[in-house]
């Protein structure tokens, strides 16, 4: 067990994490991300005070592509709806480094950390690091030419603040737990999770593409089941790929994202199957059957999004189905820490 500071500090940087993810999904879909355009990691820390200072941040975002493309003719109270969002993430992301620095050192210098915890929140610190490195190098990446960010830095960025989540909770959540022996669930409970980690993958492209909008259908998209732009090979060249706004990779990233939902759906159905088995105890039953649940819901958020998507991603749907990925991964990764072979 760990000392009860510790674990409570553990906790509140898991849900400082959470929210952050969160900000960060609102951020995007409300186009937010690319109206800071400068990474100042002290003096980013104070809005703009005076209209003098408004002007002046909003004078450097009239030079973005995302401006001169999309926003052009933009006023300045609408400016300062989308640089509240990415201030607030912005502001977010330097609390949680203050949340967790001050008391890591704390904790150290009062030797409240064994060798291994001392060793796993090391490398969350690394982690929270290249995170931030990383959101940078996203939002750079719309800073030129493109008026949006960069659908695949968008996506590393995302997955690598899910990882340091997943790390962060796995932490948390501690060893003194009591486990559950059973291969035959953890075989099948591996390969779910595999398939997940996949899904938040193409989840990340989904956001980052706005894929939603190419196919706002469903069960079909667009009358099709598999879209036919995917077997036509002339289309599948690296200027395709790389310039993803053509349609041919939001199509193969939405179409993969249905049918990957559809694979998780049936595991975590045959998880709470093998789980209902007469020698499963009750504290595994209880998060399986939470995890079909999520899972449902996570399908019709989906469902719900998408058929949602016309002209826009839904702020809301789009938010929650985000939110709800994040429940679903701690679910999957509580049952990990419970179930052993």
């Amino acid at each position: 067990m760990y000392h009860k500071s510790v674990a409570i500090w553990l906790w509140l940087g898991v849900a400082m994490i959470f929210i952050q993810i969160v900000l960060g999904g609102v951020t995007r879909l409300t186009g937010s991300g690319l109206s800071i355009t400068k990474w100042d990691i002290v003096t980013g820390a104070i809005p703009p005070l005076s209209s003098e200072d408004w002007n002046r941040e909003f004078g450097l975002y009239k030079e973005t592509p995302q401006y001169q493309k999309i926003n052009e003719g933009m006023s300045l109270s609408e400016f300062k709806f989308i640089y509240f969002w990415e201030f607030i993430h912005r502001l977010w992301a330097r609390s949680i480094g203050i949340v967790f620095l001050i008391p890591f050192v704390f904790f150290v210098l009062k030797n409240k950390l064994d060798g291994e915890l001392y060793k796993n929140l090391g490398i969350a610190v690394l982690l929270g690091a290249v995170v931030a490195a990383f959101g940078w190098i996203m939002v750079a990446s719309g800073l030129v030419d493109r008026p949006w960010v960069n659908a695949y830095k968008l996506t590393i960025h995302l997955n690598l603040a899910l990882i340091l989540y997943a790390w962060l909770l796995w932490i948390a959540i501690g060893r003194s737990i009591t486990i559950h022996k059973s291969p035959k669930l953890k075989r099948w409970l591996n390969l779910l999770t595999c398939f997940i980690i996949v899904q938040l993958i193409f989840g990340g492209l989904m956001s980052g593409m706005k894929a939603g909008l190419y196919y706002p259908t469903w069960p079909d998209m667009h009358g099709e089941y598999f879209p036919k732009v995917l077997i036509d090979s002339n289309l599948w060249t690296k200027v395709s790929i790389l310039e993803y706004e053509r349609g041919l990779v939001p199509a193969m990233v939405q179409f993969v994202h249905r049918f990957c939902a559809y694979l998780i759906f049936m595991l975590s159905v045959i998880v709470f199957w093998k789980s209902t088995e007469n020698e499963t105890p009750l504290h595994i039953r209880r998060p399986v059957r939470m995890l079909l649940l999520l899972v449902f819901l996570q399908v019709c958020l989906g469902v719900i999004t998408i058929i949602n998507c016309t002209g826009k991603i839904p702020l809301f749907y789009g938010v929650a189905h985000q939110a709800m990925a994040i429940l679903l991964l701690s679910n999957l990764i509580y049952l990990q820490k419970k179930i052993h072979r």
